[in-house]
């Protein structure tokens, strides 16, 4: 097996020693979307032993320009992306493990997810999972990296318990104007760049090489790169990594729980509960009263006119064609149930 890591092996700053400690390593991958594809492939072929991927979306084929792991194929099943990527990755490296789940990273289910974890790496696209993934990484004592890109910007950052400024410590630091890919683009190759920069700070962290931890950011259509120093900005009173933390990002939420996803006309909806859904059963009680109804093993998409609903195994469903909270709300009770 080690000769598919023989160019790495050569890398002095890694070696064979380092190589068995990728081979021993599991990173949890929060989020399947361009930065998640990127890194969990350069992952898969660095031979990091085991990789959890969760996404609550589905392969689109507005996807496919950016987000390197997924296939037409993939976006006309409607695949979910974690499914998708561990498919296409086990196609590549055979010898590691990759778990996929398809859902929501929440206070629920977040720290069940960590077991013997060594590091998180953010796939995100929204400060509020960026936030939850904070207050684990500060609790567990896990590190995790940041990445971000937008339009041809991108940044990253490592951010280790006890040595550095956690996000809340730098968030007046890091840039968050509500402007995302679906409003204003993004270009591919920020999202290798990004990509590149998390992937080698996670692999010098798993190999035990000092990681770097300065801010970079960069703007890759304009050629400008900088890199700040954030030792300065660690807050003692921090509530997430302060002397007397409360991390407030893991407080559980109650009752149903819904998101706009920005720029996408889409609410997400979350009910409270743990229980899987039978699809099949759900397709045929919808059957009479909807049109179009297609699915697969993960989900079932449906129309009622003017909305698009895809509703997932874990009971989450996707209500394409409005950002009203409330209309959301009254079509999945209608169809789906409270």
């Amino acid at each position: 097996m080690m000769e598919r890591y023989s160019r790495q092996i050569l890398f002095a700053p890694i070696g064979e020693k380092g190589q068995e400690k990728l081979l021993k390593s599991h990173v949890l991958i929060v989020g399947a979307g361009a930065l998640g594809c990127a890194s969990a492939e350069m992952l898969t072929r660095a031979g990091v032993g085991k990789l959890t991927i969760i996404d609550r979306d589905y392969v689109d084929y507005s996807n496919l320009g950016r987000q390197q792991l997924y296939t037409e194929e993939d976006a006309k099943q409607s695949l979910p992306k974690a499914i998708a990527a561990k498919k296409h990755l086990q196609e590549i490296n055979k010898e590691i493990t990759i778990r996929a789940v398809v859902g929501d990273f929440t206070p629920s289910n977040a720290e069940g997810l960590l077991e013997r974890v060594d590091l998180i790496l953010d796939g995100t696209d929204n400060f509020e999972t960026r936030f939850l993934i904070n207050d684990l990484s500060m609790k567990k004592n896990i590190p995790w990296i940041y990445g971000a890109c937008l339009k041809s910007y991108g940044m990253s950052v490592s951010i280790i318990p006890k040595e550095t400024p956690c996000l809340t410590c730098l968030m007046k630091a890091i840039p968050h104007d509500g402007m995302t890919c679906d409003t204003v683009g993004v270009i591919a190759p920020v999202v290798q760049m990004v990509a590149s920069y998390q992937v080698t700070e996670t692999i010098k962290y798993l190999v035990g090489q000092p990681v770097s931890k300065e801010l970079v950011s960069f703007d890759v259509w304009n050629r400008q790169h900088s890199i700040v120093d954030m030792a300065k900005l660690k807050k003692e009173d921090c509530p997430s990594c302060g002397q007397n933390a409360t991390y407030p990002y893991l407080t559980e939420e109650r009752g149903m729980k819904t998101a706009v996803l920005c720029g996408r006309n889409t609410v997400q909806i979350r009910p409270n509960t743990t229980e899987a859904l039978s699809l099949k059963e759900v397709a045929q009680k919808l059957k009479p009263l909807v049109s179009d109804i297609v699915g697969n093993d993960f989900l079932i998409s449906f129309s009622i006119n003017p909305y698009r609903i895809v509703l997932f195994q874990d009971g989450r469903a996707l209500i394409h064609g409005t950002k009203d909270i409330n209309e959301a709300k009254g079509i999945y009770q209608k169809y789906i149930g409270a």
